[in-house]
């Protein structure tokens, strides 16, 4: 399997693989209420079928071409990860998304593993647009996406119901000349 080293911490990227159900709900487990806070893929991967069950339905995604997911590993541990969870060659578009753990927030992690995928996708792939679709109230995720250098292209109004409540969903983006002319190292 491949790993990206994320820097001279320990931190690399790797895939995420149905094979590995079982460390995955274990690093939701240890990392369910704060990543749960805005992003429910807690409430999606809740025991070891489940786990699973999301892991094959991104190898699939990845098979097909629409959708990848990798792991955060920092000295072998996972400890987040980012994703593809739309990517559309056909349209140049895709949507970007990310989680972590408490214990590692605030390190760069995500936004160093989501400059390695959007550099990938948008350089080699030919993705023209990348989006980043994020609830007001999560104030982090808006940081990475600034320090990706994406711009904010507007507010959803309580578009998005979570755990029984509307929150307003804020898309940002970044272009594929933009991210090119930032040249943002991967």
């Amino acid at each position: 399997m491949f790993a990206i080293p994320l820097g001279d911490d320990g931190a690399e990227l790797t895939p995420l693989l149905p094979w590995q159900a079982e460390e995955f709900l274990a690093h939701i487990d240890r990392g369910r209420d704060f990543i749960g806070a805005h992003v429910g893929l807690p409430d999606i991967v809740t025991d070891l079928d489940s786990a699973r069950r999301h892991l094959v339905r991104y190898a699939e995604k990845t098979a097909q071409d629409a959708g990848y997911l990798y792991g955060i590993r920092v000295d072998g541990l996972l400890v987040g990860g980012v994703m593809f969870r739309i990517f559309d060659t056909e349209n140049e578009v895709a949507e970007a998304g990310c989680w972590i753990e408490p214990g590692y927030a605030g390190r760069g992690l995500v936004t160093r593993a989501c400059r390695v995928i959007i550099d990938w996708a948008v350089r080699q792939r030919g993705i023209h647009r990348v989006e980043w679709h994020v609830s007001s109230a999560n104030a982090p995720s808006i940081a990475v996406a600034r320090r990706l250098g994406m711009r904010r292209d507007g507010v959803l109004r309580q578009s998005y119901l979570y755990r029984g409540k509307r929150a307003d969903m804020e898309v940002w983006s970044v272009l594929a000349p933009d991210w090119r002319a930032a040249e943002t190292p991967a």
